[in-house]
């Protein structure tokens, strides 16, 4: 009987320590001023957290316990517990921040300061400012290498693709790309950055060494106006095979071949789907479809999407959170 039940407690034990650690996604709703929690596995709401005015970009601590959160209007970053599921914290970062990243020690964020033509670097956990780095108008997109030795901007007036030294926090190089960048990805093996330019309806892909521009990937959807196809948020596959490309109007993502550079399928999701994240084994990839206010779910094994989950109003990005 001792044995039997010393078992017993310890699958309860098992059981409540998974839950405890099941996985969360958060949305955050640019109209309502609000960040949506959802059960990764039930799909479920788990919470509505309130934040500060237009909240945009957001990112998981690398530690898993945060996540930060853009609060363009209110000229600041919201900070929420990932288990408090609240707000417990703010930082400064200057005028409309609008998406951000951190470099993989988890130390800095690097985050793109829209209405000043700056990207900011501060300390994760008290804020301190590092550097105001001056860059293109309207600055969106930031990604941080894999490598931490460079950080790539884009600025959406002006065109560009902007190489960062994360050493000296310094402008490296100026890439011209098509008209209105909104997002920068690399891929897996970190030799490329993927750029994409909402109104020229096209993502660049940049050598990150040579800083050239290797291919132009451009899109066709069969029946849709091709000013209505616009590239923004991107994720890469876990297995780095396949780029799955949100389309904003077209209401669709494209599932592009990372060698070959060709579109192998068009997954039609909810109304102007915006940014996009991966689970962490890359078995679904999640859609924040802006204009009818819920997040798809795609099984990426078969390409197809399974589920549509409402959410706040004007959803706009998604993280995930242990």
């Amino acid at each position: 009987m001792k044995i039997i039940l010393l078992i017993s407690v310890a699958f309860l034990i098992n059981v409540h320590t998974d839950e405890a650690f099941a996985g969360k996604l958060f949305v955050s709703n640019e109209r309502d001023n609000t960040v949506t929690v959802i059960d990764h596995e039930s799909l479920k709401i788990i919470s509505t957290i309130p934040t500060g005015r237009r909240p945009r970009g957001l990112i998981t601590s690398i530690d898993g316990r945060e996540v930060f959160v853009c609060v363009g209007d209110d000229d600041r970053i919201d900070v929420i517990d990932v288990e408090k599921l609240k707000v417990v914290r703010t930082l400064d970062p200057g005028p409309d921040p609008e998406l951000l990243d951190t470099d993989p020690s988890g130390e800095r964020i690097y985050i793109a300061n829209e209405d000043d033509a700056m990207v900011t670097v501060m300390k994760a956990t008290d804020g301190e400012i590092l550097a105001q780095i001056p860059v293109g108008v309207e600055p969106e997109g930031m990604r941080v290498h894999p490598d931490n030795h460079i950080t790539v901007a884009t600025s959406e007036e002006t065109s560009m693709a902007h190489f960062i030294d994360n050493e000296t926090l310094e402008l490296e190089d100026n890439i011209l790309v098509d008209t209105r960048p909104r997002h920068a990805e690399y891929t897996r093996d970190g030799k490329q950055v993927w750029v994409s330019s909402e109104i020229g309806g096209t993502v660049s892909v940049i050598g990150v060494e040579n800083r050239e521009i290797i291919k132009k990937i451009s899109f066709d959807i069969r029946g849709i106006r091709s000013e209505l196809i616009q590239p923004v948020g991107m994720r890469m596959s876990k297995d780095g095979k396949y780029a799955f490309v949100a389309l904003g109007p077209a209401n669709h993502i494209a599932v592009v071949d990372t060698k070959t550079y060709e579109v192998k399928k068009y997954i039609l999701v909810g109304q102007r789907p915006w940014h996009i994240e991966i689970h962490p084994d890359g078995s679904k990839l999640y859609v924040a479809n802006g204009l009818t206010n819920d997040m798809t779910i795609i099984d990426v094994a078969s390409l197809k999407a399974t589920q549509s989950v409402p959410v706040g109003r004007l959803p706009w990005g998604i993280a995930f959170a242990k």
